[in-house]
Formats: structure tokens, C-alpha cells, sequence
């Protein structure tokens, strides 16, 4: 079996970039160890950068978005009693961003690759990328009990944090920066009217809360929690009344509670592996970087690794352009380390991290400055809408 470009994973990242390859002529395959089904099933983001809706559209799959998606000209940020909005549109020359779940962008690029006619093999077991710092990659992978190879000129490895892909590397080959966050994210789905047209970010001395939605009947609430803390522990009614607590209290008094329909808790990581490229492997997305979700940043980073891959590849392959391809990791990782940074502040701005009251304060004080500075509020809404993809040339 042989390909140009194998791509393993067919989350988001992978499907994103299959498909735009696809669409230049490139010849890609995706393996995907687990089930169409499950990979639908994980609930994630839903805040689509402009890059990242413009990218989709780019890829023929977005469509469903352009009709369900709702665009938000701005969020509020809530602290010390008040809350201040951050109107992006006004503040970044009209860039918004776009409310529409990662479930339902995995959903329409599945279509949008089953009606270009690519191949994606689901339930693919045991996959390993072999021989990547060769001129002759493959990647091998057992389907229905008989073992495949897979040959191929490139391997892109969209296979998230937990993937084999990074695992493959050699350890003496890469070197991992790391933060591990002391709280983690209780998230409740509800099928309830959001409190809000627009996010609400919230600093509060009992923790920190989020208060997002799907649509306009399916809202999405997080409060801060301790890691040592399970779903089970906290009944719906223990949950609304937190979330209550931490809001302001016109946003409280609005907030229209019901059953969950969905509820975990996820840890809050800030991580990059450098560099992204190995031979003929390339680490996209979440096998090389994960940003706490704070700063709505993980699905859309991954994009921005996808569009310079396909930029790349498409140069690579339609003009002959061979010199771009040791760039990857330079021109990925500038854009990275600068959403680390705006996700990192984000979240060390909102979450309570200790009982001293020199830190809260300190966070009230840079919160008050940014919100009443134009120019902070502008670095925040050019950091939330995102900041431009790096240029390719």
C-alpha cells in the first residue's frame, strides 16, 4: 500500500489537513486507532479562531458551521464584582470568532473526506511509523488481524497527546517544556439557554468559572476544581450553586439551571516538545504542544500547525519546493510559544492558586489595568481571535 502523505489520527487535525491535501492533488491515508463513533464522542472546544474558520471553509467543510455557527463579536471578563467586555470586532479591524463545537467540525471534514472519496482506515491497531529519518518512511498497522504497511513520502503524526507518534521518536531527539497546573475544570453540559449571548470568564476568591455555550439551547459551564476531586462528587444542584456563587450576580440571577447531560473533570497542562520535525516525521496539534483551555487556544493551534504543514507539502509537491520543508518546526513553534504564553496568562489571571492575598490582588490589579487600558484591551483581543498564521514563502 503506498500513499504521499500517511496521516495518523483522524481527529480534527488530521481530517483538516487530510482534506486539504486532498483537494491539491496530494494523496493522503488516514489511520485512526479507534472507532468513527468514539471519535465523536469526545466532547472539546468549541471557539474557532478566524484562521481556523477560514481554513475550513478552505477545506470544503464548512458549511454547516456558516449556518449554525454563531460569531461573537466579544466575551466579558468578571472580577471584583464587575465585569468588562472585550469587544475583539472593534479592537482587531473586525476579526470575531466563531462558536461551534470541535464534535461538530470532526463531523463535517469525516463527510467532507467520505465525499471527496479519501481514505480513512478506522480501527486501525498497533500503528508505528518506521524508518522516518530515511528517504523511504512507512508506517506499519494490523487491520482486521493482517498487518499492512503503509509506504509513503511523509508521515504526519495528528495523534494527540497520548499518540505514538512523539512516542516513536528517539528521547535524546527532543526536549519537552512543561507545566502541570495545581486545579483542574469541572465541566457540565446542560440542555439549557446560556446566561449569556457571549463568554463570560470569571475570577472569583472561591476559584474560577467559564460560562460558554453549543447553542442556543446547550450551554457549557465550568467551575475550578481540585484534581483530586471526581464528577460523582458534585450533584447537579452542588454545581449550579457553585457556579452561582462565582458569577456576578446579574449573570447569577439569569443563570437557568437543569439536569447534565454530560459531566467530567479535565487537568490543566501547559506543554510544547521541540522541535516538530524528525526526518520525514512531522508532530502536528497535540502530539507536540497543549494549552490549558483557558485562552481557547488547543483546537485552534492545531490548525495553525495544519495550515503550515499543507502549505509546505502543497509548495513541496505543485512547485518543487523542497527547501521549506526543514522550516516546519521554526515557523510552527513561533506561533505556539506566543499562544502558550496568552493561554498561561489567561489562566494564571483567573484561577485561584493559593489562599495569599497578596497574589489575589495582584491578579485584581493587572485584570483592572488591562481592561482599562485600550492598548490591553487590545493585546487580549488580538491574542483571542488569533494571531496571524505565520507566512510561507
Amino acid at each position: 500500500m503506498k500513499t504521499q502523505v500517511a496521516i495518523i489520527g483522524a481527529g480534527p487535525s488530521g481530517l483538516l489537513l487530510g482534506q486539504l491535501l486532498h483537494l491539491q492533488g496530494i494523496d493522503t491515508v488516514i489511520l485512526e486507532a479507534k472507532t468513527p463513533e468514539y471519535v465523536l464522542g469526545r466532547i472539546r472546544a468549541g471557539v474557532l479562531e478566524q484562521g481556523t474558520v477560514e481554513l475550513l471553509r478552505e477545506a470544503q467543510a464548512g458549511a454547516r458551521m456558516d449556518t449554525e455557527g454563531h460569531v461573537h463579536d466579544g466575551f466579558a471578563l468578571s472580577f471584583a464584582g464587575r465585569q468588562e467586555r472585550i469587544d475583539m470586532k472593534s479592537l482587531t479591524g473586525g476579526k470575531t470568532v466563531m462558536v461551534y463545537g470541535q464534535t461538530e467540525v470532526t463531523r463535517d471534514l469525516m463527510d467532507a473526506r467520505a465525499a471527496a472519496g479519501g481514505i480513512s482506515i478506522y480501527e486501525a491497531a498497533d500503528v508505528r511509523p518506521h524508518d522516518f529519518y530515511s528517504d523511504q518512511p512507512r508506517v506499519s498497522f494490523v487491520k482486521d488481524g493482517k498487518t499492512v504497511e503503509l509506504e509513503c513520502d511523509y508521515i504526519a503524526g495528528c495523534d494527540g497527546f497520548h499518540g505514538i507518534s512523539r512516542k516513536s521518536v528517539p528521547p535524546d531527539a527532543i526536549r519537552i517544556f512543561e507545566r502541570t497546573y495545581p486545579f483542574g475544570w469541572l465541566g457540565v453540559l446542560s440542555r439549557t439557554p446560556p446566561v449569556s449571548d457571549e463568554l463570560i470568564y470569571a475570577n472569583h476568591a472561591r476559584g474560577f468559572a467559564l460560562c460558554s455555550m453549543r447553542s442556543p439551547t446547550l450551554s457549557r459551564y465550568y467551575v475550578q476544581c481540585a484534581l483530586n476531586e471526581k464528577p460523582e462528587d458534585w450533584s447537579d444542584d452542588r454545581f449550579w450553586n457553585e457556579l452561582k456563587a462565582r458569577l456576578p450576580e446579574q449573570a447569577a440571577a439569569n443563570l437557568v439551571t437543569g439536569p447534565s447531560i454530560e459531566k467530567s473533570i479535565a487537568p490543566l497542562r501547559s506543554f510544547v516538545a521541540e522541535p516538530m520535525q524528525f526526518g520525514r516525521l512531522f508532530l502536528v496539534g497535540d502530539a507536540a504542544h497543549i494549552v490549558p483551555p483557558t485562552g481557547a487556544k488547543g483546537l485552534n493551534l492545531a490548525a495553525s500547525d495544519v495550515y503550515t504543514l499543507y502549505q509546505i507539502m502543497r509548495k513541496h509537491y505543485r512547485e518543487g519546493r523542497s527547501d521549506l520543508l526543514e522550516k516546519y518546526s521554526e515557523l510552527c513553534l513561533r506561533r505556539i510559544w506566543k499562544a502558550e504564553r496568552f493561554s498561561w496568562w489567561m489562566t494564571s489571571m483567573l484561577h485561584k492558586f493559593s489562599d495569599d492575598p497578596f497574589n489575589q490582588r495582584m491578579q485584581l490589579a493587572e485584570l483592572d489595568y488591562y481592561t482599562g487600558s485600550l492598548a490591553g484591551r487590545t493585546t487580549i483581543a488580538e491574542n483571542y481571535v488569533g494571531l496571524p498564521y505565520e507566512r510561507i514563502e
